[in-house]
């Protein structure tokens, strides 16, 4: 007897189209995400099943976070596939930060095909002296 809940779905893996010509071939998979918010840093959490941190990128440029990722799967040579359904394919999504966010001090860490970039937020201007320089 099987239940359905609505509480959890699996979503299928969603390719990214891009009028953009690719010069690498194969598919563009969008990872998917969980963000995550405290008073300190969002958090970001996206799964890329079968990427070794060596095939990981994270680049910031212009207030956009791109996460970029190519697995490493391998069939052993004395066997071939029966069934394939597992899709492989290039990892590649893209975030706006806003300008609470301190880019400076974002962090990624990469576990067992789960990265967690946590993105902190700038904190509240601390009190300080301004130096009054002569001309």
């Amino acid at each position: 007897m099987t239940t359905q809940t609505q509480d959890i779905q699996v979503r299928d893996k969603r390719e990214v189209k891009s009028d953009a010509e690719q010069t690498i071939p194969g598919r563009v998979f969008s990872p998917n995400v969980d963000i995550f918010e405290d008073d300190q840093a969002l958090t970001i959490v996206a799964d890329m099943p079968g990427v070794p941190s060596e095939n990981v990128s994270i680049d910031l440029r212009n207030d956009v976070l791109s996460l970029s990722g190519v697995p490493s799967v391998s069939v052993p040579e004395k066997e071939e596939h029966v069934l394939r359904e597992y899709e492989t394919g290039k990892y590649f999504r893209q975030f706006t930060l806003s300008e609470v966010i301190d880019q400076e001090h974002i962090e990624a860490k990469l576990n067992n095909g789960v990265l967690r970039v946590t993105l902190p937020k700038v904190g509240p201007a601390k009190p300080r002296k301004i130096q009054i320089t002569e001309e």
